[in-house]
């Protein structure tokens, strides 16, 4: 069994989170000296409002109503109708991953000493993370501006006792009687645990790792369907020489070029045209692919940078200082992470977007290098891999349309107090859309210039693609050449899934 995941509100990664998300069986631990650091700073809470000051989502109202002072003998109920009043959510449930997600990074956040919140609270969340239960999330309803509120605040609800989780299909059910029979016990909210538990901006920010996770293993797939169609196409290699990219050092175009490089090396199908070949140039989508996916991956390298400060920073509110200063300020804004999602949403699009230009490249006759007219051995007869470049067009049009910001369009909420909002988790939910959009471009090519190779037979592609083709070919279900039409639907979506599942990553093999 896997050693459980360290929670200590500074060393959380990336591959934690996903690991932890996508696999309910690996348990959180809460490190015990963060629990202790923590207990601290709570009596640093206690203290202050034993000396009767008035302390912003303590003892007064939240938002416009922040002015309002509440009695001493009232403050757990201000939190529980805090909670109870931002469970707005609507719409379908999030997946199970991002709330499992959702909850380890508010955990981490939540034994942050600035929190000030009591042990027992993460306690609390860590139990519930452990027990395999998953809250019901709605998808809408966050802007993202005082983090994203209702989310958090149905996680809070579950907690309470008085939420809903996911059932085994999909469904909302009461938590009360799940819960209780996993032996948790309904969390009693004290005072600032409310405001300190939805102030955040962990929703959209678990979006993000995953997502950044997801983007980096699908830019090195699309690196080797590049180098695939690279070698369909009998394209060179000579604009991946490295004096190239070394005169214009960008870091993620020269990891582009080497990946290529490492998948192109003792190509038999290179040297078989290395002599003799009129053409002076390729086309852009080959011979720019470091270019333009080297683009892609220091925009991916610029998300995860956001993300791993995120994983670690204190985005509630108000937060607890050392010298028992409370201070109300603005860290759960989601601005940051709401740009690096849409600058994900559009480097995804980019990707797919060549992508589908080289699947063009490989189906249409004019421009496939002798490749039969969409890819099958009876043009006309039959119409081979005619749709999937029109549906590999019609993801990238989805995704152009999708990729415009959503971190630019503010909505003032909460009468005006919070006047801009950074509508995160619609940028959240805008690339996942395009990564899945991407995901099948991709695989469109990979159907494609795995076929295009059939034609080149017995010449072998380079080590990396050759490995390739026979990762996608060895399949199961297996994706067989293609002889008499076939509908490409099940192939698609099959190789999408093996593009998720890691299994054409050639991170491991190239």
């Amino acid at each position: 069994m896997s050693a459980p995941i360290a929670l200590d509100g500074a060393s959380l990664t990336i591959e934690d989170v996903v690991r932890a998300a996508r696999d309910p069986g690996l348990r959180v631990a809460l490190v015990p000296a963060a629990r202790e650091s923590l207990a601290a700073s709570r009596s640093l809470v206690e203290r202050a409002l034993a000396t009767g000051r008035t302390i912003y989502g303590i003892n007064t109202g939240f938002g416009k109503l922040a002015n309002v002072r509440i009695a001493s003998d009232q403050l757990d109920r201000l939190q529980v109708n805090l909670i109870r009043s931002h469970a707005a959510g609507v719409g379908a449930p999030m997946p199970r991953d991002v709330v499992r997600a959702l909850m380890i990074l508010r955990a981490n956040v939540l034994v942050r000493t600035t929190s000030g919140v009591r042990p027992a609270l993460v306690d609390a969340l860590v139990a519930l993370i452990n027990s395999g239960l998953v809250p019901f999330v709605p998808e809408q309803g966050s802007v993202g501006a005082s983090g994203d509120l209702a989310p958090l605040s149905h996680v809070a609800m579950v907690l309470a006792g008085e939420g809903e989780l996911l059932g085994a299909d999909g469904a909302a059910v009461p938590a009360g009687p799940l819960m209780a029979q996993a032996g948790l016990a309904p969390y009693r909210f004290g005072p600032k645990e409310g405001i300190s538990f939805i102030n955040g901006t962990q929703a959209q920010t678990a979006m993000l790792a995953l997502l950044v996770h997801d983007a980096r293993v699908l830019w090195r797939t699309s690196v080797a369907a590049a180098a695939m169609s690279l070698e369909a196409l009998r394209g060179t290699p000579v604009p991946l020489d490295p004096r190239i990219h070394a005169a214009r050092p960008h870091p993620g175009q020269g990891e582009t070029a080497e990946l290529m490089r490492r998948l192109l090396a003792d190509s038999e199908i290179r040297e078989s045209h290395r002599e003799g070949d009129e053409r002076v140039q390729d086309a852009y989508s080959l011979r720019c692919t470091p270019q333009v996916l080297g683009a892609v991956a220091d925009a991916i390298r610029f998300a995860s940078e956001v993300v791993a400060v995120e994983l670690n920073a204190s985005t509630d509110n108000p937060l607890v200082f050392e010298n028992g200063d409370v201070l109300s300020g603005g860290n759960f804004h989601g601005q940051p992470v709401a740009q690096a999602l849409d600058v994900l949403a559009l480097t995804l699009t980019t990707l797919q977007a060549i992508s589908e230009r080289r699947v063009e490249r490989l189906v249409n006759p004019d421009l496939s290098q002798g490749l039969p007219a969409f890819l099958t051995r009876d043009p006309g007869l039959s119409s081979g891999f005619m749709m999937v470049q029109i549906s590999a067009a019609s993801l990238v049009a989805e995704s152009r349309t999708l990729a415009m910001p959503a971190s630019i369009g503010s909505i003032p909420t909460d009468a005006n107090q919070e006047d801009f909002a950074p509508m995160g988790m619609a940028a959240a939910f805008k690339a996942s859309r395009i990564l899945a959009n991407a995901r099948l471009v991709v695989a469109a090519e990979l159907l494609c210039g795995a076929q295009g190779l059939e034609f080149l037979k017995p010449l072998r592609p380079g080590r990396g693609v050759a490995a390739l083709y026979d990762r996608i070919r060895g399949l199961r279900p297996a994706v067989e050449p293609l002889g008499d039409d076939r509908p490409p639907a099940p192939d698609l979506e099959r190789l999408a899934r093996a593009i998720s599942a890691e299994a054409l990553d050639p991170a491991g093999w190239a």
